[in-house]
């Protein structure tokens, strides 16, 4: 076998399946320990200090800087008896990962030593704002970009360091991140559906978005993963022909945890344990060494915090048991993709979920006010949700037989769609009395929905499951801040005309529970069309999706238009989420995002044909040219009776070693071609084109060879040892 490879197979049989992190005791114990939560944080500063950081969390009240030294004074108290020697802001910018640059608490004066944290290291830090993608917004020579400190979530101690989760902005205030415009559209959000709770309850003061992100991944063991090139720079597998077996038996989804495996959850789970993140759920996935693990809902904020703080973790941990995790959406053709289920739902500060039916009247109608919003939202804005989601790595999974869809519907279940049929076929509520209490009778006749009262349909982008929506579409390297941020704006949109439409009833003389029952059948019978209770999956949904006008996701960079759409930008604008050039960074980011990945992949695909696959098949080629001309030398002119098999394999491989070769040619000269179209949004249409359409024409050609070629001779490590270990 070739040594490369071999090394590799022998180095990852010598790998343990111990643990690193055997707490003692119950999980309880120890959970949160290394976060600073607000019962801790009494304990660290004056009841006037912590009663502004609590309404600042609770109530979103800017926090005084007149305050701001006594609440750094206590961080630092407690991050140092917690072993901490740095701090860092720790922000999310546009690149779906997270950035922090740490500085030393250590100080020193008249030679002495000493810790120091204030007021205004806590609530500002200076990155380098030119550094990251910021689509236009700022110049290589603006460099200057600040980190301010997000109150909404905790700060916490990681690897030493005190981490403080932030926003990240330019010099002139736009956003350079995902959380800046997430946290205006959670205030959008509230703002709107309080309108809308107060027709029912004029108690309600905040409405909040909770989050459940399940997470899904890949483990391939380290010395395996560092001999496969396009694995270490792409994340992916960019040729490689699929095993013998792989996930056709359905024998992996929730089979036995494999004991490696298993020491690799616990360790990481009593790591994500210590900063408060309750992980609930951890199981195997449908692919071979695919798995999932799957937090307890929480706050908006803190759970993307918590879900991009898990991804590095689950890094970290890894590392020490010689494993590699794996978040891109499609690292191996032919097997199931992953994605990050993204459990989405509302409720009022008096502890009201708005998403679930009552037992009532007036709760039933709250329930399909919000319902009926949601979906007219999604309805509305269907291309914009799918196109928030639409990346290079998302790309290869979406629209095949194992994820969503690449057009958006909407799964209610049976109960529900009937009772929106009866809705939308009743006879029109300013009619006369006796219509107004059929259409109060209908709502009545509601049944309370429980999360077994309805099937769950997987093949459904956005499926409501009981009392949430869950949108699946979301892919397992994101940060789900920008689907969510997406999801909140065009719902607080919805929320704010169903409130308007609502009033103008009102106005006209019409009762309360009746104009809001008609403003419903009014938003459901707009949006029927994205409702959906089939299969996802089929041609016939397909076709019948394009009849109802839903546009679906064919090609990533012309999905990413639906920025440019005036709706979009006017709907973010008038929300004040993300201003117009805002919106437009994010376009040329998305485009350039997909460009960079898409070269990088490009050239690992071209090197790897250059100096892996083509010299194995010469090598191979060479041994079967050998062979032949021995039977030659020994049967004479006969000796095609004897080698009519190694000489046909000798005329494919040729043929496969020429198509490559020719090939790659011609992705080079695609990808040059591609990169002197200045218009970066043109120039990511061609590179999806002419540069991706080669690429799979390579790979198909590499495949093939993989699979002729003598096993001892092939360079890399194939799927069924990167998938089974």
């Amino acid at each position: 076998m070739a040594t490369f490879r071999q090394r590799a197979m022998d180095e990852a049989a010598t790998h343990g399946n111990g643990r690193f992190y055997n707490e003692e005791g119950p999980v309880s114990r120890y959970f949160g320990q290394n976060v600073l939560d607000l019962d801790k944080m009494r304990g660290y500063m004056s009841q006037q200090a912590y009663e502004a950081v609590l309404a600042s969390v609770r109530y979103g009240a800017k926090l005084d800087r007149s305050v701001a030294n006594e609440i750094a004074s206590g961080m630092k108290a407690w991050a140092i008896e917690m072993g901490a020697t740095h701090y860092t802001h720790l922000f999310q910018p546009l690149t779906d990962s997270t950035a922090e640059k740490h500085e030393a608490f250590i100080s020193v004066k008249d030679g002495k030593a000493f810790e120091k944290f204030n007021g205004s290291a806590l609530v500002q830090q200076e990155p380098d704002a030119s550094s990251f993608p910021n689509g236009g917004l700022r110049n290589t020579f603006e460099a200057r970009g600040y980190s301010a400190w997000d109150p909404s979530s905790p700060v916490f101690i990681m690897d030493g360091t005190l981490c403080i989760p932030s926003v990240f902005v330019s010099y002139t205030g736009e956003a350079l991140d995902t959380k800046a415009p997430n946290l205006k559209s959670l205030h959008a959000l509230s703002e709107a559906a309080v309108a809308v709770a107060n027709l029912f309850d004029e108690n309600v003061k905040s409405v909040k978005v909770n989050l459940g992100v399940e997470q899904e991944y890949f483990l391939v063991d380290e010395s395996l993963y560092n001999a496969r090139p396009d694995l270490m720079m792409t994340g992916r597998t960019v040729i490689g022909h699929t095993s013998a077996k792989d996930q056709q038996l359905e024998d992996h989804y929730f089979g036995a945890i494999p004991t490696r495996v298993s020491s690799f959850m616990k360790d990481f789970e009593t790591e994500a344990y210590k900063l408060g993140i309750l992980l609930q759920t951890r199981h195997n996935e449908v692919a071979p060494n695919q798995f999932e693990c799957a937090p307890v809902f929480c706050e908006a904020t803190k759970a993307i915090d918590q879900n991009m703080m898990l991804m590095i973790i689950m890094q970290k941990v890894a590392e020490k048991h010689h494993l590699k995790v794996i978040f891109h959406e499609k690292p191996f053709d032919g097997v199931n993709g992953s994605g990050k289920h993204c459990n989405w739902s509302i409720t009022t500060d008096t502890g009201v979920s708005l998403l679930s039916p009552g037992k009532t009247p007036t709760k039933n109608l709250q329930f399909l006010s919000f319902y009926a919003s949601v979906l007219r939202a999604v309805h509305r804005h269907h291309y914009l949700l799918m196109a928030s989601v639409a990346t290079l790595s998302n790309s290869y999974r979406l629209g095949g037989n194992e994820a969503p869809p690449s057009v958006m519907s909407v799964f209610s279940g049976s109960t529900l769609y009937g009772v929106f049929q009866a809705i939308m076929n009743m006879k029109d509520v300013k009619e006369s009395v006796d219509s107004k209490q059929e259409s109060i009778k209908i709502v009545n006749s509601i049944p309370e929905i429980f999360p077994d009262n309805t099937d769950r349909n997987r093949t459904s982008p956005f499926a409501f499951t009981g009392n949430r929506f869950e949108f699946r579409a979301v892919g397992s390297s994101q940060n789900v801040a920008t689907a969510v941020c997406v999801v909140n704006s065009i719902v607080a949109e919805s929320l704010r005309e169903f409130r308007k439409y609502v009033d103008a009833l009102e106005a006209a003389g019409e009762d309360r529970s009746s104009a809001v029952l008609a403003v419903v059948r009014r938003f459901i019978t707009e949006s029927r069309d994205i409702m959906f209770e089939g299969n996802g999956y089929s041609k016939e949904w397909e076709i019948e999706a394009a009849s109802r006008g839903l546009r679906a996701v064919r090609n990533v960079p012309d999905a990413y238009e639906v920025f440019n759409e005036e709706a979009t930008v006017e709907m973010f604008g008038k929300l004040g989420v993300l201003a117009p050039n805002e919106v437009q960074a994010r376009f040329e980011i998305l485009n350039e995002t997909y460009v960079k990945k898409l070269q990088i992949e490009a050239r690992i695909l071209g090197d790897i044909c250059l100096s892996h696959v083509i010299p194995a098949a010469v090598k191979y080629q060479n041994i079967l040219i050998e062979n032949v001309k021995g039977f030659k030398d020994i049967f004479g002119d006969s000796y095609m009776n004897y080698c009519a098999a190694e000489v046909e394999t000798l005329k494919k491989i040729s043929g496969y070693i020429n198509n490559v070769s020719k090939d790659v040619e011609l992705l080079v000269e695609a990808r040059k071609k591609a990169n002197r179209i200045e218009n970066i949004a043109e120039r990511a249409k061609v590179y999806s084109r002419d540069v991706k359409d080669m690429m799979d024409k390579i790979r198909e050609s590499a495949d093939n060879l993989e699979m002729l070629i003598d096993n001892e001779v092939w360079p890399l490590p194939k799927y069924r040892e990167l998938l089974f270990f």
